[in-house]
């Protein structure tokens, strides 16, 4: 299992949250975030921005079902300007579900594709 982490423009959120939901990816965990890329922030006009507002989406997914997760997010959450994010896949060892208090052997996801 992996973890997919994407750092995305809040106003983008909306696009992708569907996109995702509608390839049948929603378990989703959404946070709001601040921080800034390799460019160190933002100069518009005589102001300086060294943190930025963004968004934090995180997904857990089959290994077989990475690249689909990454392609919708790419696609729905990209502007073409900078600052439009990054995503992360990080190895996901275990997940447990807190209710039932028993390890989860796989993300159940019905894809339509």
């Amino acid at each position: 299992m992996k973890l997919v982490k994407a750092v995305i423009r809040p106003e983008k959120l909306y696009d992708v949250m569907k996109a995702l939901e509608k390839d049948g990816f929603k378990g989703i965990t959404v946070m709001d975030v601040v921080g800034r890329g390799k460019e160190g922030g933002i100069q518009v006009g005589d102001k300086s921005y060294d943190e930025l507002a963004k968004t934090l989406i995180m997904i857990a997914v089959e290994d077989k079902q990475v690249n689909q997760v990454v392609e919708i997010i790419t696609k729905y959450a990209n502007t073409g300007m900078f600052g439009d994010g990054k995503v992360f896949v990080c190895q996901l060892d275990e997940v447990w579900t807190i209710r039932t208090k028993r390890k989860e052997q796989e993300v159940s996801y019905e894809n339509k594709h």
